[in-house]
């Protein structure tokens, strides 16, 4: 610690553990006063006189090396000389293990008032005080995470601004590929309706729904991918979301498969035209749920940004999917 002495912690808690990065081990330092339980306030103000720290706002108290509470420098200047640490030691202080996440420290002291949190292993040995002005840091760093989460953003309000303010030649960079996979998309879905032209030259009306099947499908997979991408930047875990996602998919395509059907019936007196219709609503608005859903969570996976890739992506599988979909039942319903 930041002096030598009979009553500090022993040579076990100055050796700081190997830390991973975010933890609240990494924030903590040794370098703070000691004393131990009995030791009398006059004796340890003079100690201190002349004594360099990282941070002496508080005394760690601790018997050998075992964490018994802290001491705040106000209480120990006010203190009579000969009171004894014990006595104005907080034992309720709060500790953090070595590896618990550098926002749940930070939180942990706000929640009991605190401006310091000391950080203990499993055996109750002191670890190390994360003291003021490094908890400030965290708070002020987790706050701007949490800002560009709320944004929709996955990574840091740097990372965000970076990507808004790069200059041309990366922003065609990141962004070519996509669209180049979703004009072979395109090319795809040329073949594949090339695919049904026997059965198109004997209805050719049919072709004036594939706009419409199409739109429907990528509206609601946009809608879906937006709401999956705000909900993994903000922490919310994908099995919290799949089920209800799903269904509401499912919910959208039978409300537009009602209201399309009979319509198409009145309209154009066709049965089987608005029953293939309504069938091909449901199936591929249901589809395009799934898939909006899934490629923005298989991004994350792959810490990929799905603002570049999802979207085109999910364009060129919803079309695919719903192209197909709507002929293949249109040729059994209408064969």
């Amino acid at each position: 610690m930041g002096d030598a002495s009979n009553t500090q912690p022993s040579g076990h808690m100055r050796r700081r553990p190997n830390v991973t990065f975010e933890t609240a081990a990494e924030h903590a330092t040794p370098r703070v006063p000691a004393a131990g339980p009995f030791q009398r306030v006059g004796d340890l103000r003079q100690r201190l006189v002349g004594q360099r720290y990282e941070s002496a706002t508080h005394i760690v108290v601790c018997e050998a090396d075992t964490f018994l509470g802290m001491v705040t420098i106000e209480d120990l200047l006010f203190a009579a000389a000969d009171t004894q640490i014990e006595s104005l030691m907080d034992r309720g202080a709060p500790v953090v293990a070595p590896g618990v996440d550098q926002e749940v420290a930070a939180w942990r002291a706000v929640r009991h008032g605190k401006s310091a949190v000391a950080v203990v292993d499993g055996q109750g040995h002191f670890v190390g005080v994360i003291p003021p002005h490094r908890l400030l840091t965290v708070l002020l760093s987790e706050h701007e995470e949490d800002l560009s989460r709320s944004a929709g953003f996955l990574k840091t309000t740097s990372v965000a601004r970076a990507t808004s303010e790069e200059r041309v030649p990366r922003r065609f960079q990141h962004r070519l590929p996509w669209l180049l996979l979703g004009l072979g998309g395109a090319l795809l879905a040329a073949d594949l309706v090339g695919s049904f032209e026997t059965h198109l030259q004997l209805n050719v009306m049919l072709a004036f729904f594939i706009p419409g099947i199409v739109y429907l499908a990528d509206a609601v997979g946009t809608q879906t991918e937006t709401v999956v991408v705000r909900g993994l930047s903000l922490g919310v875990p994908m099995r919290r979301m799949a089920g209800r996602e799903l269904l509401t998919g499912v919910l959208i395509g039978m409300a537009l498969a009602v209201v399309a059907a009979p319509f198409v019936w009145w309209r154009w007196s066709d049965a089987g035209l608005a029953l293939s219709l309504g069938l091909s609503v449901f199936a591929a608005c249901s589809t395009a749920t799934f898939a909006a859903m899934m490629l923005p969570w298989l991004f994350d996976n792959f810490a990929l940004d799905p603002a570049f890739g999802s979207g085109p992506l999910a364009t060129v599988i919803q079309d695919l999917l719903s192209v197909w979909i709507y002929l293949s039942i249109t040729t059994f319903v209408m064969s």
